[in-house]
């Protein structure tokens, strides 16, 4: 995953102060909430990425949605606000997530899925990505209807790439080549 190096910049930075003020669980709860909430929701990717909306109601949105977390999080928004890049809220919170786990010695691994795991199937893949790690692993799922079934299971920078999408791919890739 490309992020900018901005936004691992300012999750440093919010890491650190974080860290300082005995707040870096709290303010990673609410970094895991911004991940989620804006990755689904387009309308407010739009919003806080356009130049026409000013940088008041950018503000009051964020504080509104995110009403409910850590101070450090709400100086977060401030800051982003101040500078101009409000767009890049999510890849923030993504850095700040993955620098909060290799803090932790741990390491994220993102399973994708076309429709909700069950718990079996959750530790089975939990036990797979802690393999392919070698460490302690923080499991996040993610679904996405359009790998149409199978998974897609993201260690650090290994893949296992067996959903249904894939899979036809190589089918039309084989064929392309015949």
């Amino acid at each position: 995953m490309k992020l900018s190096r901005a936004a691992s910049r300012y999750a440093k930075a919010i890491l650190s102060l974080a860290i300082d003020e005995n707040k870096a669980a709290a303010v990673n709860e609410d970094m895991k909430s911004i991940l989620v909430t804006v990755s689904k929701n387009k309308e407010l990717r739009d919003f806080l990425s356009s130049p026409v909306v000013k940088a008041d109601q950018k503000r009051a949105v964020l504080h509104n949605i995110f009403k409910d977390a850590n101070d450090v999080t709400k100086k977060t928004f401030d800051l982003l606000v101040a500078n101009k890049r409000t767009e890049i809220v999510l890849d923030v919170a993504t850095s700040f997530i993955v620098l909060f786990e290799e803090l932790n010695k741990r390491e994220i691994a993102t399973v994708t899925t076309a429709v909700e795991i069950t718990a079996n199937l959750e530790k089975k893949v939990l036990a797979k990505a802690k393999e392919l790690a070698g460490k302690e692993v923080t499991l996040e799922k993610v679904i996405d209807p359009s790998i149409l079934g199978g998974f897609v299971l993201r260690v650090g920078d290994r893949e296992i790439n067996a959903s249904v999408q894939n899979k036809i791919g190589e089918l039309k890739r084989t064929f392309a080549s015949n």
